[in-house]
């Protein structure tokens, strides 16, 4: 959520900034590593002026720290549940809801809909579709929409500038996977269903 609505690097940046701030110092790192993120409980208690987030993203990860730590929020349930959860807090939304089941929980099917890249994507050339005519169009992928949506990112940075131009580049939508990302598959059911 810290790459919403601005560009990768400015969400790297505000990314390596929490880190430094609250993370957890590690001795002997290697690549450059010297921190890792901060738990649940770090991001909830940190002071995190100054770091250039805005009020409404330093209370949206407060409220996902909180939600993890008093157990409304569970990584480890089923992929709807998580969505859900996520939906609920405030400054998620079901297009970061359906980020985070594709790229951190690896379901295959999700979908962000409501994403313009893979809106003007789909449009082939015309007007963007509506996330809900995008939506009627991706139930011929199901269950494997995610894969659908690692494609029209990447056919969006590999045509040619000025189609980016037109459909949007995803180097500049933060949070656009590479070209070799792909979803890892179904997760298992929640650790306590085990």
């Amino acid at each position: 959520m810290l790459g919403q609505q601005v560009s990768v690097a400015a969400g790297r940046t505000l990314a390596a900034r929490l880190v430094a701030r609250a993370g957890r110092l590690i001795a002997g790192g290697t690549d450059g590593l010297t921190h890792l993120f901060p738990s649940p409980v770090a991001l909830a208690c940190a002071d995190l002026d100054g770091l250039g987030l805005t009020q409404a993203r330093t209370a949206a990860l407060r409220a996902l720290a909180r939600a993890v730590i008093e157990g409304a929020l569970d990584f480890g349930a089923p992929e709807e549940e998580v969505v859900a959860a996520l939906v609920a807090l405030p400054g998620f939304g079901p297009w970061t809801a359906q980020y985070v089941a594709l790229r951190a929980l690896g379901e295959p099917d999700a979908f962000p809909a409501a994403d313009l890249v893979l809106r003007r994507v789909a449009a082939a050339g015309g007007p963007p579709l509506t996330p809900c005519a995008l939506e009627a169009r991706a139930e011929a992928w199901r269950p494997w929409r995610g894969y659908a949506v690692l494609h029209l990112w990447r056919a969006a940075g590999d045509a040619p500038q000025h189609e980016r131009d037109v459909a949007g580049n995803p180097h500049q939508v933060a949070g656009t996977p590479s070209a070799g990302t792909r979803p890892r598959g179904k997760r298992s059911r929640s650790r306590r269903d085990q």
